[in-house]
């Protein structure tokens, strides 16, 4: 870790000490750039688990707090703050972008949130996402298992904080590498449960978005998955069919290296995010210079935001996410958040530059996927059709070949489902002795699904989570 975060950590160190007692959550009623009262009710605040103070926001549900289902979501990356999910997957808020012309971004209600029907737990983690930050050099050090095991003492220690929701139903909510994550949490609060830890968690299931599970799997489908999208030849996947014996990683064979070479080249440049849309360039710091080019572009925002009724041929999805670097560093936006000064130098959505301290320990998460059948859990697993994924190309290839390894017995066949009269996807559904899985495809979305598509989304969740067939 650098002598400036240091300096930030005994900083924090002191303050902790001169005051004695620090507040641990607040209710937030209002946020820059959102005209008047929030309609939900929103509380910030932080957790303690050992060294790390993990940042959250709760918004509860708009239907029945004391008896919806509370949901905890991670986003991925590894280091994608939670409010990716809050602004621009399933929560209540969304930036106004028809209009920007620069300055603080403009905040609108999102009707389609998933909070209409479930309280939702959003968790910067690991350690370095968002707002979360950690006391001690060591503990800036993060893992799969790590953030697996800490994300499970904080929804524990948050539940003793917040006794009201002790007996609601538990979800496990993740999206894109998260996935891999949320698993290995499932089995700590199975154990803990057997072992008569309290609180008692009263889980329920997994909601797994576009979840990464296996590296070696989704590497080994992509190019299955770039031929069944016309993206290269018949000839060119035949060669590596045969070269490759269908393995498609890391060959020492000379003709299966040739054969994934050309492939490579045809598809580098294709937006992996959705392959429909144009190619974006990647905006999140990972050397000093794009750290320089993040305060031009901020500085300078309305000379780089095409406003969405003037888009061109040169509009890119991800200028979207610049809006929220933007909105997440003014001063006004972490004192209405109620995050702590000198705790976080600069925020960005996703905070690449935590590889160097992060740890990819898990590198197949099928065996925890396996034991969970015989747990009665609830599973939904749902992904984009037409685009292929950050991280080696997750498709819906990759994950209809784990859920098959399963060797579940199918309870509903594959068959469209609709929103509004019209086919929102495909959808089959899996069980084992009281375990359920559910497999649904969003039609048309990206990665991930709920930026592309809210209300499809928002009524695929709202379905399934009350036991209603999609």
């Amino acid at each position: 870790m650098t002598w400036e975060a240091s300096s930030v950590c005994l900083h924090l160190l002191f303050l902790l000490l001169v005051s004695g007692t620090v507040v641990s959550h607040w209710i937030v009623k209002t946020l820059p750039g959102f005209p008047g009262y929030l309609p939900f009710k929103l509380e910030t605040g932080y957790i303690s688990v050992g060294e790390v103070e993990f940042f959250y926001y709760f918004v509860e549900s708009e239907g029945y707090p004391g008896a919806d289902p509370l949901l905890l979501y991670i986003n991925g990356g590894p280091g994608c703050s939670a409010l990716n999910g809050f602004l621009y997957q399933i929560g209540p808020l969304k930036f106004n972008i028809s209009d920007y012309t620069g300055g603080l971004p403009k905040l609108l209600y999102e009707p389609n949130t998933w909070t209409k029907t479930a309280n939702v737990l959003f968790l910067d983690a690991p350690v370095g996402a968002g707002f979360s930050y950690a006391t001690t050099s060591e503990a800036w050090n993060a893992s799969d298992t790590k953030l697996a095991a800490q994300a499970y003492q904080f929804l524990r220690n948050w539940l003793m904080e917040h006794s009201d929701f002790m007996n609601n139903p538990v979800y496990l909510g993740s999206d894109s590498y998260a996935g891999v994550v949320n698993p290995i949490i499932a089995e700590h609060i199975i154990n803990g449960n057997e072992a008569g830890i309290e609180p008692n968690v009263n889980l329920k299931g997994l909601v797994l978005s576009c979840p990464h599970t296996s590296m070696d799997l989704e590497e080994s489908t992509r190019v299955i998955f770039a031929h069944r999208m016309a993206l290269i030849s018949d000839a060119m996947y035949e060669s590596a069919k045969t070269s490759c014996n269908g393995y498609y990683v890391d060959s020492t064979n000379a003709n299966c290296t040739e054969a994934l070479a050309a492939i490579s080249q045809c598809i580098e440049l294709v937006n992996e995010p959705d392959i429909l849309g144009p190619s974006c360039a990647f905006i999140s710091p990972n050397k000093a210079k794009e750290e320089g080019a993040q305060g031009i572009l901020r500085d300078y925002s309305g000379n780089f935001i095409l406003p969405w009724s003037k888009k061109t041929d040169f509009w890119c999805k991800n200028f979207e996410y610049l809006l929220l670097d933007i909105w997440l560093n003014y001063k006004s936006v972490q004192d209405a958040l109620h995050v702590r000064p000198g705790s976080v130098k600069e925020v960005f959505r996703c905070n690449v530059t935590l590889n160097s301290d992060y740890t990819y320990d898990v590198t197949n998460a099928l065996p925890y996927l396996k034991n969970l059948t015989n747990s009665g859990l609830q599973l939904i697993a749902f992904r984009f059709q037409s685009a292929m994924a950050i991280m080696t190309w997750q498709s819906h290839i990759a994950t209809e070949t784990w859920i098959n390894a399963l060797d579940l017995t199918i309870d509903t066949d594959w068959r469209p489902w609709f929103v509004d009269g019209q086919v929102a996807g495909y959808t089959r559904r899996y069980t084992n002795s009281g375990y359920r899985l559910t497999y649904a495809t969003i039609k048309g979305a990206g990665h991930s699904p709920a930026e592309y598509k809210r209300k499809e989304c928002y009524d695929m969740f709202q379905r399934w989570i009350h036991y209603y067939p999609l």
